[in-house]
């Protein structure tokens, strides 16, 4: 994965770090800034790579520490992409976002991944409201060998997310994932709906939801910020999905969101295909940073 991040990321670091002087550690803070490592750590970065270039030590090496002490905090969880799972089946993710961030798409590439590794999945659309949302999951539960579950079109999405829990516990489902519609963070009714979804579900089931995961664009960088605190606003956000990480070359918001938000990043969405959602590992991250040419 290490190899994604360098193309992802695109030269920023720029060239060797050995020969550093005042030039080459502008040129460096740019573009981490453009990678959207966030202005305070670009700079902190970059001051760390001075110090240690004044000291006779490797700038690179420094470079890779801080960035890897920015997720030295995130403790491995048992499931895909350190997710939590329940004591007691079914570990309910629920899913979050704005309109068009990828829900759906990482919702059916996740479910295609639990059930190749042997779970059993249920996959429930609380999305009762936009044309075709069921349709399009449907398709992808079907894909997956996921079991699936649905409400009528203008249904109350709570109500379909207590109907889901209470349907992969009679099937003994080890998992399920609960889709919700998009939503902007400033329409207060639609987050307040979000809220009830969230209230329901931990009334239904003990410990739930285990993951609220927000899924993010990539492509829309600091922005994502923006989403995340407000989402979290009104849920317990315990997680971002990084989808069309491969559209953009703004990787370096995985830092932000870790170090203003305290929100790891579980999982990142790297193409179109069934298998592109892979784990975010730090090493493979730091790894393509500096292998960026």
């Amino acid at each position: 994965m290490g190899g994604f991040w360098a193309r992802a990321l695109r030269r920023a670091v720029p060239g060797s770090l050995r020969g550093v002087d005042a030039e080459s550690l502008e040129e460096l803070e740019e573009r981490l800034i453009r990678a959207d490592f966030g202005v305070d750590a670009s700079t902190r970065f970059v001051e760390a790579v001075e110090r240690a270039a004044r000291r006779g030590d490797d700038p690179a090496e420094r470079l890779a520490a801080e960035i890897r002490a920015v997720f030295a905090a995130d403790a491995p969880g048992p499931g895909f992409g350190a997710l939590a799972v329940a004591d007691t089946p079914p570990t309910a993710y629920l899913f979050v976002g704005v309109n068009g961030t990828g829900k759906t798409t990482t919702i059916g590439k996740l479910a295609h991944r639990l059930v190749r590794d042997g779970r059993r999945v249920t996959v429930a659309a609380a999305d009762t409201y936009r044309a075709g949302a069921a349709e399009q999951l449907a398709r992808w539960a079907d894909r997956a060998g996921a079991d699936f579950v649905r409400g009528q079109a203008g249904a109350d999405p709570a109500a379909v997310a207590f109907d889901a829990l209470g349907a992969a516990r009679a099937r003994r489902a080890d998992v399920v994932l609960i889709d919700t519609a998009g939503r902007l963070h400033t329409h207060k009714g639609l987050m307040d709906e979000l809220a009830k979804i969230d209230r329901v579900i931990r009334k239904c089931h003990d410990g739930a939801p285990h993951e609220t995961l927000l899924v993010l664009d990539a492509t829309v960088g600091q922005n994502g910020l923006v989403q995340a605190r407000e989402f979290s606003r009104h849920v317990a956000v315990t997680g971002i999905v990084l989808a069309k990480l491969d559209s953009t070359a703004r990787g370096g918001v995985v830092v932000a969101l870790r170090e203003q938000l305290g929100i790891p990043v579980r999982l990142v969405g790297v193409g179109e295909g069934v298998g592109d959602l892979q784990p975010f590992d730090a090493r493979d991250f730091v790894q393509g940073v500096l292998a960026a040419p």
